[in-house]
């Protein structure tokens, strides 16, 4: 079998145990951004507990790690070794740097977190949490960028960091509301009135990712 069919049938079956259902891009279908982000429930962050370690991450999944998978999945270019891309580049949609040394990249929940923990995420389950953690299903969940974007994100939502990379506007907007909706997760009116109003300057037709269930 070759590796990136067992990588989604394993996957498949990983997101099944922990209650998600895996998107397929035939089951894509097009709306309306705002519709989207207009959908989603609107609620202040909730305050506290949120710690790291409740959401187990970079598992390993058909031998490699999720970390491993995503720059698998973005490399340009080389050859796969084991769970290694040599002779790959990467490119950072954030700041739009590339690099030939995957060790200078982090793989970046484009919902941190702890933006996921404030905004539903302290009522799930641990297998839940699990899963949004190694989202695999939804291509737009995690993303390779440049370890100094990442950081100078930390876990801002949209109304307090957006890229620097100004092409990259209406891409991480997008997936923001995504993600948010793929989980069910909450926005604070702040947040929905910034990606509101930077939608403005954006086509607004996006892929609509199938609900984590």
């Amino acid at each position: 079998m070759h590796r990136g069919s067992a990588i989604a049938i394993g996957l498949a079956g990983l997101l099944m145990t922990c209650g998600v259902v895996a998107i397929s891009p035939a089951d894509a279908a097009p709306q309306n951004a705002q519709t989207l982000l207009t959908s989603l429930p609107v609620s202040p962050e909730h305050a506290g507990g949120y710690d790291r370690s409740l959401f187990k991450h970079w598992i390993r999944q058909n031998g490699c790690t999720t970390r491993q998978d995503v720059l698998i999945r973005e490399a340009i270019g080389g050859r796969l070794n084991g769970c290694t891309m040599v002779d790959s580049r990467w490119y950072s949609a954030y700041d739009g740097v590339s690099t030939s040394n995957a060790r200078t990249f982090d793989i970046d929940h484009e919902v941190p977190l702890k933006e996921a923990w404030d905004s539903g995420a302290w009522r799930w389950t641990p297998d839940r949490r699990t899963a949004f953690a190694n989202d695999l299903g939804y291509v737009n969940s995690l993303i390779a960028v440049s370890a100094s974007s990442n950081r100078s994100k930390s876990d801002q939502d949209p109304a307090e960091w957006m890229p620097p990379n100004t092409s990259d506007t209406c891409r991480y907007v997008k997936a923001w509301i995504g993600v948010k909706y793929r989980w069910r997760l909450a926005v604070d009116s702040l947040e929905k009135s910034s990606i509101l109003r930077l939608l403005r300057g954006c086509p607004l037709q996006m892929e609509v990712p199938d609900l984590a269930s």
